[in-house]
């Protein structure tokens, strides 16, 4: 999951920016308005934690910006503010969650996946393909009802590609996809997780259409 963070507390922006790296997302931070705006126009992201009082440009101005030109891209406001009226404020300017400091953050990492669910029309926790179960919440996979072991970013190529079960992902993608501002991208690094990916759960799992990308097939 590629994740923006706007958040202008250096201290609880580098909390927040470790503990979801350590979970497995690609998490870019914007300490202040501007540079999230810039984020926002040249990045595609899965979803935006946003606080609201930052410098240049404020949260829900960012917010309005990004909900007029019809950016359905997943929020979770993150502020000190929590009155009852802040709140319905936020969700009305286009929020879809919202969260007050301080938190914890296993619970800001499960609304981050139940922001993801909802999004791609999803009701449960768990991702099935055949005989592979995927759990997002635990980070663990079976296949045939054996636990595999998975590197932080096998796991993340997997979930992306049996999230969108059916659907053409292109390198470039999937790169993105993983991959915050401050990573090492080697050229062939999404190639070496497929080969990783296929020697674990079989060769006929992903498929490669050249040119175009890696695709899971739906279930028949």
């Amino acid at each position: 999951m590629r994740l923006l963070l706007v958040e202008d507390d250096l201290l609880l922006g580098d909390g927040i920016h470790a503990g979801l790296s350590q979970n497995g997302c690609a998490v870019d931070w914007a300490k202040n308005g501007k540079a999230a705006e810039l984020a926002l126009n040249t990045t595609v992201y899965n979803a935006m934690i946003l606080d609201i009082n930052l410098p240049q440009c404020d949260g829900l101005t960012i917010l309005k910006k990004l909900r007029a030109r019809a950016d359905e891209l997943p929020v979770l406001i993150l502020t000190a503010s929590d009155t009852v009226a802040d709140r319905v404020h936020g969700l009305d300017s286009g929020a879809d969650d919202y969260m007050t400091k301080p938190f914890d953050l296993s619970e800001l990492d499960a609304r981050l996946r139940a922001l993801q669910r909802r999004a791609k029309g999803r009701a449960g926790p768990l991702l099935q393909h055949g005989d592979i179960v995927m759990d997002p919440a635990s980070h663990t996979v079976c296949h045939q009802a054996d636990t595999v072991a998975l590197s932080r970013r096998e796991f993340a190529v997997l979930h992306m590609l049996l999230d969108n079960a059916g659907k053409v992902l292109s390198r470039a993608y999937l790169e993105e996809s993983l991959y915050a501002w401050s990573d090492e991208v080697e050229s062939n690094a999404v190639e070496v997780h497929i080969h990783h990916l296929r020697k674990k759960f079989g060769h006929n799992l992903i498929r490669t259409l050249r040119g175009v990308g890696y695709v899971i097939d739906k279930p028949s």
